[in-house]
């Protein structure tokens, strides 16, 4: 029922959002040149990795020694507008319609958080990662980690088709309010490193 609401959905969206898609695709090309799409590793269902796809918001800058700069320094304005109203997340519709991820479930962190799960944040791989999840409409990147990971958890246990819905049109709501966008003091969210319970466990 969720696969079939997923496809019923994303496939209308990414055909009503192709103009804005094919707009940003050349934006992006002439504001930041190539590559257009951001495309990284991910973790899955159960955790098998899958590729995401984003447009690309921030350069490719780098000091003398080769390392990038911060990412306040590497975000653009074009970038900063396309993530303020959610565009460049557009192109996970194509995830979706690929089985990668649903609409709706735990967004899909970096391969490396992995092994510093708990045995109860790692439960928000029991389900396909979604676009949008329970806890992008209650604080996105404005709460801390440890919140975020329990309302992942609690969406697991307790996810319906009605609850999808709601977190669906709650998150029209957060992208029209642009509502937290940035962590508090950064331009995104700051490096998982991990809770006591994993650190304790030696990062298995």
């Amino acid at each position: 029922m969720k696969r079939l609401i997923d496809l019923t959905l994303a496939v209308p969206l990414f055909i009503l959002s192709s103009p804005i898609i094919v707009i940003t695709f050349f934006l992006i090309r002439f504001k930041l040149g190539s590559p257009v799409l951001f495309r990284q590793k991910r973790p899955g269902l159960h955790g098998e990795p899958f590729y995401l796809y984003k447009f690309r918001t921030m350069t490719d800058k780098r000091d003398s020694m080769g390392n990038l700069l911060p990412d306040s320094i590497r975000l653009t304005t074009t970038g900063k507008f396309l993530r303020k109203y959610s565009i460049d997340e557009l192109p996970q519709l194509l995830n979706v319609i690929k089985g990668n991820l649903s609409l709706v479930g735990p967004r899909p962190l970096l391969m490396e958080y992995l092994p510093l799960y708990n045995q109860e944040q790692s439960q928000r791989h029991n389900v396909r990662p979604g676009i949008t999840g329970w806890a992008q409409v209650n604080g996105r990147n404005a709460i801390s980690w440890e919140e975020k990971f329990k309302l992942d958890v609690w969406y697991v246990n307790n996810h319906t088709v009605l609850l999808d819905l709601k977190i669906l049109w709650l998150t029209v709501l957060k992208v029209i309010k642009t509502e937290g966008i940035n962590q508090s003091g950064n331009v995104t969210m700051e490096t998982f490193k991990g809770t006591e319970s994993t650190l304790g466990e030696g990062h298995r």
